[in-house]
């Protein structure tokens, strides 16, 4: 049996809006940097593929409470990770709305190079006009007839920048010669030149190509114009399917070039309806039930190993799993979960690849332009 990818998308206290309320949450911890490697940490332990980290240009609110819960930078919590760990991904999240690909591009190479190629990347767009308004460069409208298509179109475009910048430099750029004082071959250095519609990019870098030379790159897709996005620019597509049928649809949607991983928001308990219970609890002190994009399941680590086992006949890769309360539903994931699936043959026993991009079972890609002796600086 082929086994399972499995990842895990971390988010303040858990995916559940009052989660930080629940007693298996830690809410005064979660602006300590031990609490963010010791979740990461946990994940690892229980042989996860990659953890993301969640990420937005304004506080998380509840409009029906008026709670405002504010959050870390997603890549600096993924720096200070990668020391703490040796094998999962590390996978923050950014947006291409206000953020320059150039940044982002050096960023993700620096936490590619830090941890000794476990990094990845995962762009989102920002639509809301107050996450604008903190820039001040650029107007949203609050009500925008195709607001999508041009977001989505700006966001690939970034995602083809950072991908040139990552290949700007040849991996053997760096020749650090102390005896001529050449520590770059100039020749192995490349201009991008990226004309497009929503940015224009001389390059090179000032980082040197990635370990893995291009980090994974993992978008969530939702409607139209994000699948179109997703399929088009990314290595792995994040899906919400409520069924297998949906399920399958949308992986012969996206089609077999890139990895297709089905998101699901879980509450593990092994005692059978406490799962629910605890849920139930959680949607009472929030005033409503959850409102989620991505299905919710509640139950017992073997009922979701049944559900996971059956979504994967529609051709899922794998799964990322968002824990309604951290750290409890993250270790039920780990501790309960992952020997679920390997009794049953369908999870690894141990780390089989030392990069993100191995144990997604991604080749390492080739220069573009490596084989080009034209545009250096």
């Amino acid at each position: 049996m082929t086994h399972l990818h499995l990842a895990v998308a971390l988010d303040g206290a858990g995916w559940h809006p009052a989660a930080w309320r629940d007693p298996g949450a830690r809410p005064r911890e979660l602006f300590s940097g031990r609490y963010w490697a010791e979740v990461v940490q946990e994940a690892e332990r229980g042989l996860l593929d990659f953890v993301t980290f969640e990420d937005a240009l304004g506080p998380r609110s509840n409009d029906r409470t008026d709670r405002v819960q504010g959050r870390l930078d997603a890549a600096l919590l993924a720096a200070r990770a990668a020391p703490l760990t040796s094998h999962i991904g590390l996978v923050p999240s950014t947006s291409t709305t206000h953020t320059e690909p150039f940044h982002v591009a050096i960023g993700i190479a620096s936490l590619d190079h830090a941890s000794r190629g476990r990094a990845g990347w995962r762009p989102q767009v920002s639509a809301r006009p107050s996450d604008a308004a903190h820039f001040g460069r650029r107007t949203l409208p609050e009500e925008p007839d195709d607001l999508a298509a041009e977001l989505f179109g700006e966001a690939g475009d970034a995602v083809e920048v950072v991908r040139r910048l990552w290949d700007s430099w040849e991996d053997d750029a760096e020749i650090r010669d102390v005896p001529t004082g050449r520590f770059v071959d100039r020749g192995k250095l490349h201009y991008i030149d990226f004309e497009g519609e929503h940015f224009s990019v001389r390059g090179p870098s000032i980082t040197p190509r990635p370990p893995q030379g291009q980090p994974p790159v993992i978008a969530l897709a939702h409607g139209a114009r994000a699948f179109e996005f997703a399929a088009g620019g990314a290595d792995l597509v994040l899906v919400t399917p409520r069924s297998r049928d949906e399920a399958a649809s949308m992986v012969q949607r996206i089609g077999a070039h890139v990895k297709v991983f089905a998101d699901l928001v879980v509450f593990l308990d092994d005692e059978p309806g406490a799962a629910a219970v605890r849920k139930d609890r959680l949607d009472a002190l929030d005033g409503e039930a959850l409102d989620s994009d991505a299905a919710v399941f509640a139950g017992t680590p073997g009922e979701l190993a049944d559900l996971l086992l059956d979504l994967r006949e529609a051709g899922l890769d794998g799964f990322r799993l968002r824990p309604g309360v951290l750290p409890y539903d993250l270790t039920g994931i780990t501790r309960a979960l992952v020997p679920e699936l390997q009794r049953r043959g369908a999870f690894r026993s141990g780390y089989e690849a030392a990069t993100l991009r191995g144990l997604l079972g991604l080749p390492r890609p080739a220069n573009r332009y490596a084989i080009s002796t034209g545009g250096q600086p």
